[in-house]
């Protein structure tokens, strides 16, 4: 993992991260700065925009987090990379895994053909000892259907026993104890005691208290660009129209009427015109 820029949260911490950011919203009535929570936003609001904004806040402590997570690689580095002259050598996991599989492999397998096995030697021990005369090694074929029977038996509670070991197992090892932070290293255990420290004091209470003084900044910043976006509402009122000023109002529109023709006067053809 390179360490130049700023680490991302990994996976494993980000369950750390929400205890924490849990614990600062369970206890803000203790803080005079997070009185207001509930006023203006609630703790669940709070919460969902704390963890929009992960990268942001953990960022503020990102040298102890780079200092944390060096820490325990060097804790894991042993035993997941072990070199030559450890007592771990590197081949050791596969054979642990090889032999795993063997094993699981004979514990199915063993129960299965043991009884079929018996099954086959009594079904035949007992048909030949119908016959008039049996042969010689029914018997014996009969009693090594009975051992093949007993042999299932005993490999199916073997099988049942292994498999509740594995279980057990399994879950204990998914469920961690609560003391499993004691057993850690000094060096691990402090660095991770000031990434906690420090991604409270400078990450998340900065956040909530930034959050609660102006909500829309809040929400800005788990959105950088969206205030960039945001356009104010501008009001436009209807534009005044008014004619020009052409003077004195003018009278009244003339009207039209009919033009008034007349017929020449015209006399008989004795009278020519002038």
């Amino acid at each position: 993992m390179h360490m130049k820029s700023a680490p991302h949260l990994l996976t494993e911490d980000r369950p750390e991260y929400e205890r924490i950011l849990d614990d600062a919203l369970r206890h803000a009535h203790e803080r005079p700065d997070l009185a207001a929570v509930g006023e203006r936003l609630n703790a669940v609001q709070l919460r969902t925009m704390a963890l929009d904004a992960t990268a942001l806040i953990t960022a503020t402590a990102a040298t102890e987090y780079e200092h944390y997570v060096k820490a325990r690689q060097e804790l894991r580095g042993p035993v997941e990379g072990a070199g030559e002259d450890s007592d771990v050598g590197p081949g050791t996991g596969r054979q642990n895994r090889s032999g795993a599989g063997i094993g699981a492999v004979v514990t199915v397998l063993a129960p299965v053909l043991a009884g079929t096995a018996a099954f086959i030697f009594l079904l035949a021990g007992y048909l030949l000892k119908l016959l008039s005369q049996p042969p010689s090694f029914a018997s014996t074929m009969v009693t090594a259907g009975w051992f093949f029977a007993a042999v299932t038996a005993a490999a199916i509670l073997a099988a049942a026993i292994g498999l509740l070991i594995t279980a057990l197992r399994n879950g204990s090892a998914s469920q961690p104890s609560e003391d499993a932070e004691d057993e850690l290293p000094e060096d691990v255990a402090r660095a991770r005691e000031a990434w906690r420290h420090a991604l409270l004091e400078r990450g998340i209470l900065p956040f909530l208290r930034d959050a609660l003084a102006d909500p829309e900044a809040g929400r800005a910043s788990r959105t950088p660009h969206r205030s960039a976006n945001r356009i104010p509402k501008v009001g436009y009122s209807r534009p005044d129209f008014t004619s020009p000023d052409e003077g004195p109002a003018a009278g009244p529109r003339p009207t039209f009427t009919s033009p008034d023709f007349t017929s020449p006067d015209f006399g008989g053809p004795e009278h020519e015109p002038d």
